[in-house]
C-alpha cells in the first residue's frame, strides 16, 4: 500500500476576471501547503480561505459526482476535485499549477462560467427527457431488453460538468454547434426503445446545420470527459442510426459525405481525398459538385502552391483496392442488419480472450460484498 507523502508547498496561478469591474483578466498567484494526493479544489479553497476570499470558484460535492467544479488545469479541462495536486504539478510547465475557467462559455467571475448561457441551453435543445407512448401506457413497468439499456449506459454516466464543451474545437469555430454534451444526451433517448420519437429526433438533429454532422472528429471531448462518456462516440452512433438505419438524407450533405467515404475506400483501398469531394456531391459530372469545386478554388490553389496536392495525383489516381478490402466490404454489406459494436455489450478483446486476465483482488472493509442499488 502506497504511503501518503507529507504536506508540501504548491503554487497556484489562478486566472482572475470580473466582467463587472471593467478591468482586463489577470493572473494571481498563491502558495498553499497540502499533501500531493489532495485535490486542486482543496488547494483553491485553502487559498480562498487564507489569502483572498474574493476568489470565485464553484463547487459542491467534492467527490466528482455533481460536476460543479469544472476548470482548466494547465490548459486541460477537468474537475478540480478530481485532479490531484501532485499530478497537476507534474504537468505544469514551470512548476506552477495554472488554473483557468472553462472555455466556450462566458465568465461570470474568475473560475465560474455561465453554463446556463451555453451548456444548459444546448441540453434543452435536444429535448432531454423520454417521449413515451402515452396512448399505450403499460399497467406496470415498461420492460426493455437488457442490451438496449446497456447500450445507453455510457451516455447516462454524464454528470453535466461541461468539460467536453470547454474543449470542443467545433464550438470554437461555430458557437451554434449543439455540442458534445447535448448530442451525447440525445443518444441516451434515441437509444432507448421506450422513446417513440427516435426518428423525429434524428431527423431534427441531422437537418440542423449545427447538428450531428457539424462534429469534426477531433477527439478532444473524449480526452476531456472525467466519466468516460466519450461524447464523440455517441455522436457517431447518432450518425449511424440516422444514415445507416433510417437513411435520413440531410440538407447539409452529411449523409452523402459519409457514404462517399465508404465508396472511396471500397474503390481505392486508401482514402483519395480528391475524389472524396466530388463523390460527396454525386460525382465529377454533378452540377452540385461543379458549384462546390468553383467555390473551393482558392483552397485548391493554395494546396497546389504549397505542395499538399499535385495535378498528377488529382487527375490520374489509380483506383485499385486490394481483393481483401473488397471482401471485407462484401462480408459486411451482406449482413441482414447492421452490427453496432459496443464494448459495454460485447466486451473488449481482453474480455473475449481464451484466458481473460484475472480481476485484481479486492481489499478494504467491503471486499467480497456484492454491490446493490
Amino acid at each position: 500500500m502506497e504511503t501518503r507523502k507529507p504536506p508540501q508547498d504548491f503554487t497556484l496561478r489562478v486566472r482572475r476576471y470580473d466582467p463587472e469591474s471593467g478591468q482586463a483578466p489577470y493572473w494571481d498567484e498563491h502558495t498553499i501547503q497540502l499533501e500531493p494526493h489532495r485535490s486542486v479544489l482543496e488547494g483553491l479553497l485553502q487559498a480562498k480561505g487564507r489569502f483572498d476570499g474574493s476568489i470565485g470558484v464553484r463547487c459542491s460535492c467534492k467527490a466528482a459526482i455533481c460536476g460543479s467544479c469544472g476548470v482548466r488545469v494547465n490548459g486541460q479541462p477537468g474537475l478540480a476535485c478530481h485532479t490531484h495536486l501532485g499530478a497537476a504539478l507534474k504537468s505544469a510547465k514551470d512548476g506552477v499549477i495554472e488554473i483557468e475557467p472553462m472555455g466556450n462559455m462566458p465568465v461570470i467571475k474568475d473560475l465560474i462560467v455561465d453554463m446556463d448561457a451555453v451548456h444548459w441551453k444546448k441540453i434543452a435543445r435536444v429535448t432531454p427527457w423520454l417521449l413515451a407512448d402515452e396512448d399505450n401506457v403499460p399497467e406496470r413497468e415498461h420492460i426493455v431488453p437488457k442490451e438496449a439499456m446497456v447500450d445507453v449506459t455510457q451516455s447516462m454516466a454524464c454528470i453535466q460538468c461541461g468539460a467536453c464543451v470547454s474543449d470542443c474545437l467545433s464550438m470554437e469555430l461555430d458557437p451554434l454547434f449543439i455540442g458534445p454534451a447535448a448530442l451525447a444526451k440525445a443518444y441516451r433517448f434515441v437509444g432507448d426503445p421506450r422513446d417513440v420519437q427516435q426518428v423525429q429526433r434524428l431527423e431534427d438533429l441531422a437537418q440542423d446545420p449545427h447538428g450531428l454532422y457539424a462534429c469534426t472528429h477531433c477527439f478532444k471531448c473524449i480526452d476531456a470527459c472525467p466519466k468516460g462518456v466519450a461524447p464523440m462516440s455517441q455522436i457517431m452512433r447518432l450518425r449511424r442510426r440516422a444514415g445507416s438505419d433510417h437513411h435520413i438524407k440531410d440538407a447539409n450533405n452529411g449523409f452523402n459525405h459519409e457514404h462517399a467515404f465508404v465508396k472511396n475506400i471500397r474503390r481505392n483501398g486508401l482514402l483519395h481525398e480528391n475524389d472524396l469531394l466530388t463523390d460527396s456531391f454525386g460525382g465529377k459530372l454533378s452540377p452540385a459538385a461543379g458549384a462546390f469545386m468553383a467555390r473551393s478554388l482558392p483552397v485548391i490553389t493554395r494546396a497546389l502552391l504549397r505542395g499538399k496536392a499535385t495535378l498528377k495525383v488529382a487527375l490520374s489516381h489509380p483506383h485499385k483496392a486490394p481483393a481483401d478490402v473488397k471482401r471485407i466490404f462484401d462480408t459486411i454489406e451482406a449482413r441482414p442488419e447492421r452490427v453496432e459494436f459496443n464494448p459495454y455489450i460485447t466486451g473488449t478483446d481482453e474480455d473475449n480472450a481464451p484466458n481473460p486476465p484475472a480481476e485484481a483482488p479486492q481489499t478494504g472493509p467491503h471486499a467480497g460484498q456484492e454491490a446493490t442499488a
